[in-house]
C-alpha cells in the first residue's frame, strides 16, 4: 500500500477565498455568519448565512464559459485552480492519465434550478437556455476541472448529502493508496444560498435565526454556508521525487450507514465510522489529539456526536480537543467535509487547533473540550474529521502530521 500525502490545497469559502485567508480567519476565530445579501430575504424567515461576498465571476471566467457554470461549479473550479497551482503539477501532457478527479456535492446546481423555476412559474417563459442541464448537473464541477487541467484518468462525482466531500476524498485516497491511480484532485463544492433551498431548510425547523453555536446549551440550530475546498493528493514516493511541499498525510477513511432514520443521527453509526477510520489508518484511539466535529449546532447532532466520540475513544475522549468550524464558515452541506478537512490540515501543519466560535455555556450533555472561541496553539500528531449526513451516511477521514 502506498502512503498518501496532500501536496496542493485550495479553499474558496465564506471564511476566505484563498487558503491563506481561510487559515488567518481560523486562527482569529472569526465567524463570517451575517445577514444574507446574495438573495433577497423578504420571503425568508431565516435571514443569515455564511455567503461568499465580493465575488465577481466575470473576472475569472469568460462570458461563454459562464453560460455553462452554476455557482457551485465556479467555486469548485476556483478552489481547484489554487490547489493545482499550489501542487506545482502540470497534468496536461504529463501525469493526467494516471490522475483521478473525484468531487463531492450534495445539492448541485441550486442557483440554476431556482433561476429557471422562476422563469417558468413566475415569468411564464416557455423555453430555457439550452445549457440548463449541463449547468446544473452534479458532475459539472468534476468535468470542468478535468477539462481545464487535462486530467484524463477516472473522474466522477459523489453525492451523499453532507458526507459527499468526505466520501469523495475517501474514495480518492483509497484509489491512490491501492495504486489504481498515482494522484487525485479531490474535494467538494456547494452553493445553496438560494431562496428555494433556504425555504426547504426552513421547513425542517433546524435553522438558527442568528448564528451557529455548536455544543452550546443555548444553540438554536445550523446556518447554511457555501464554498469549496479541493486538494491534490499523491503517493509519497512521487511527492518526494519531485520535491513537493507536503501538508499532511491522509492515513485512513471509514464509513458506515445508520440504516435507521432519514434525518435523525445514530451514535452507533457515527461511532462505527470513526472506529473504521482508525482501523484503516492503523491508529490507536490514544494517538488522536483532535476531532474536527460535524458539529452542526442542532439539538440532535451535537449530543449524538458527543456520545459517539465517547463510545469511540473511551476515557481518552476527555483528553481530545474537539471543535466545529461550521461555527465560522457555516454548513456547506456537500462541500462541508472538504472545507473542514482543509481546516484540520492547515491547523495540523500550522500548530494550532481551530476553535468552536460563538460558544457560550456548554450543554450538560456535551461534556468534551470544544476549544471555545479562541484558536489553541497545539502540536497535533493525528486528527480525524467527521461528516454525518441525512440518510444515515457517515464518513470519517484521518490525517497525520507528515514525517518521513
Amino acid at each position: 500500500m502506498n502512503r498518501v500525502v496532500v501536496t496542493g490545497l485550495g479553499v474558496f469559502s465564506a471564511l476566505g477565498k484563498t487558503t491563506a485567508e481561510f487559515e488567518a480567519a481560523l486562527r482569529a476565530g472569526r465567524s463570517c455568519i451575517a445577514p444574507l445579501t446574495v438573495v433577497s430575504t423578504d420571503a425568508l424567515i431565516v435571514k443569515v448565512g455564511a455567503e461568499i461576498r465580493d465575488f465577481e465571476p466575470a473576472r475569472h471566467f469568460t462570458e461563454a464559459k459562464l453560460a455553462l457554470l452554476d455557482r457551485f461549479a465556479q467555486f469548485g473550479m476556483m478552489a481547484a485552480r489554487e490547489a493545482i497551482a499550489d501542487s506545482g503539477v502540470n497534468f496536461r501532457g504529463g501525469p493526467g492519465h494516471r490522475t483521478a478527479a473525484i468531487i463531492g456535492s450534495g445539492a448541485a446546481g441550486q442557483t440554476t434550478l431556482d433561476e429557471n423555476y422562476f422563469k417558468i412559474y413566475a415569468q411564464g417563459q416557455k423555453r430555457l437556455h439550452p445549457f440548463t442541464i449541463p449547468k446544473l448537473m452534479i458532475n459539472a464541477p468534476t468535468s470542468h476541472i478535468t477539462m481545464e487541467h487535462g486530467i484524463t484518468g477516472p473522474s466522477f462525482s459523489v453525492a451523499s448529502a453532507c458526507s459527499s466531500s468526505n466520501h469523495a476524498i475517501g474514495v480518492a485516497f483509497h484509489m491512490v493508496r491501492s495504486g489504481a491511480v498515482d494522484m487525485a484532485v479531490t474535494g467538494g463544492t456547494e452553493a445553496t444560498v438560494t431562496i428555494g433551498t433556504l425555504k426547504g431548510w426552513e421547513a425542517l425547523r433546524v435553522m438558527a435565526p442568528d448564528t451557529c453555536r455548536p455544543f452550546s446549551k443555548d444553540r438554536k440550530g445550523m446556518v447554511l454556508g457555501e464554498g469549496a475546498a479541493i486538494m491534490v493528493i499523491e503517493r509519497l514516493d512521487s511527492a518526494k521525487a519531485r520535491g513537493a511541499k507536503i501538508y499532511a498525510e491522509i492515513s485512513g477513511f471509514g464509513s458506515t450507514s445508520d440504516a435507521g432514520d432519514i434525518v435523525l443521527p445514530s451514535a452507533e453509526g457515527a461511532a462505527g465510522a470513526m472506529r473504521a477510520c482508525l482501523a484503516d489508518a492503523g491508529l490507536n484511539p490514544e494517538e488522536v489529539n483532535y476531532v474536527n466535529a460535524h458539529g452542526t449546532g442542532t439539538t440532535a447532532n451535537d449530543v449524538t456526536e458527543t456520545k459517539a466520540i465517547h463510545m469511540t475513544f473511551g476515557a481518552h475522549a476527555k483528553k481530545l480537543m474537539v471543535s466545529s468550524t461550521k461555527s465560522m464558515h457555516g454548513h456547506a452541506l456537500g462541500g462541508a467535509g472538504a472545507i473542514e478537512l482543509a481546516a484540520t490540515i492547515v491547523g495540523l501543519r500550522g500548530d494550532f487547533v481551530p476553535p468552536t466560535a460563538n460558544f457560550t455555556e456548554a450543554d450538560p450533555q456535551c461534556d468534551l473540550d470544544y476549544v471555545p472561541n479562541d484558536a489553541r496553539a497545539a502540536k497535533v500528531g493525528a486528527a480525524i474529521s467527521n461528516s454525518f449526513a441525512f440518510g444515515g451516511h457517515n464518513a470519517v477521514l484521518a490525517v497525520k502530521r507528515f514525517s518521513s
